[in-house]
């Protein structure tokens, strides 16, 4: 990866109107983290559907543009796949606007969603590299959790955009399989998440938790959506005898609970090193292609884990914790019981290897299919 040539040029697309560059979601943060750790070194321009939208402004501002998503009202619903469309055919007309006046990119990265061929009609203007980044399945993703409502012209559209693509990374292994063995992928590349490293101060987090000095608290930080396990921390926590910490911009009633609320990075990386123990209590139907940021997270701040065995949570969690079979609650209280009161080797897989990666595997520098390190 040492030969990668510094001051590229990178369009970094995010046609997703769902994932505003400064939105408060695991997938915003990827997105801006990702983009902070290219702009070192190379000029990055991220093209987003949104910037924001109504649940405010999060994160640090990345070098990004904006080109709207069209509005529909409800009853317009059914129409929700075109508008999509719409917003990724606007987002690569702004590209090709770019190009034309002076700023061609070497390299389009694109954050693959569903209904979006934007990078796909780029690479074919352009003629340069192609990358997509896939995170999910969207089509499955979207029939199993929202509204899939032409699911047969979304297979078909999905498939011969990931087919096109000549490059692609993804963060799990079930992923890779799909890829290849579903879709019939070709030069599939196996890249994880990564971590901001910052160094936390357990001090200063346990004083924004609020909490005595013996006190124990175990934690979990993200969205609180109902395939995360939200439903058995309570157990959890009153198994062990430990508060609970909720870190993240969903509130969830649970008596008892220290809710953070949305944190800035440092302060982010300083509770989650006060806490004794984070979790990743998936339950056994969450989605099995996960790479959870969370448990990074913890492993950054050499803070036990204690995770469902969904998606590459074995890979991630390594000897930084205890990974016990999904739905498995007893033995979740008990492995979590076990670790409190140690502390484990921190590890930092940073987001700027995951983008020298991104980069190394576009240009072919790197033929690597999989990589954890």
């Amino acid at each position: 990866m040492s030969n990668i040539p510094e001051g590229l040029r990178i369009a970094y697309l995010v046609p997703a109107p769902g994932i505003p560059i400064r939105g408060p979601s695991g997938a915003s943060a990827h997105v801006r983290a990702l983009t902070q750790a290219w702009t070192d070194d190379h000029d990055t321009k991220v093209f987003a559907a949104r910037l924001k939208d109504h649940r405010g402004v999060f994160g640090n501002p990345v070098p990004a543009i904006a080109v709207g998503a069209p509005g529909w009202p409800s009853w317009l619903n059914r129409y929700r796949d075109l508008v999509e469309v719409a917003a990724a055919r606007r987002l690569a007309e702004r590209v090709l606007y770019e190009a034309r006046n002076g700023w061609t990119p070497d390299v389009i990265i694109e954050r693959h969603t569903l209904f979006s061929d934007a990078g796909w009609r780029l690479h074919d203007a352009l003629g340069v590299p192609w990358v997509l980044e896939v995170n999910a399945p969207p089509s499955i993703e979207r029939a199993r959790y929202e509204v899939l409502r032409r699911p047969r012209w979304a297979s078909r559209w999905e498939r011969s955009v990931l087919q096109a693509c000549p490059t692609i990374v993804t963060v799990s292994r079930w992923l890779v399989k799909w890829l290849e063995e579903e879709i019939g992928c070709r030069n599939v590349h196996w890249v994880p998440n990564g971590v901001a490293a910052i160094r936390g101060n357990r001090v200063l987090g346990r004083e924004i938790l609020g909490l005595d000095d013996e006190e124990p608290v175990i934690g979990f930080v993200g969205s609180m959506k109902p395939w995360h396990g939200v439903d058995r921390l309570e157990a959890i926590a009153q198994g062990v005898d430990a508060r609970l910490a909720l870190i993240g911009p969903n509130k969830v009633d649970i008596e008892g609970a220290i809710c953070t609320g949305h944190l800035a990075p440092q302060d982010l990386s300083d509770v989650v090193a006060a806490l004794d123990v984070g979790l990743a209590p998936y339950p056994a139907d969450a989605p099995e292609w996960f790479c959870p940021l969370k448990v990074l997270d913890y492993r950054a701040q050499g803070t036990p884990v204690v995770a469902s065995d969904i998606g590459e949570t074995r890979a991630l969690v390594g000897q930084g914790g205890t990974v016990v079979p999904a739905d498995d609650i007893q033995g979740m209280i008990a492995a979590t019981r076990g670790w409190l009161g140690q502390r484990t080797n921190r590890r930092i897989r940073s987001w700027h290897r995951v983008g020298r990666q991104m980069l190394a595997i576009a240009l072919g520098l790197e033929t690597s299919r999989s990589s954890v390190g």
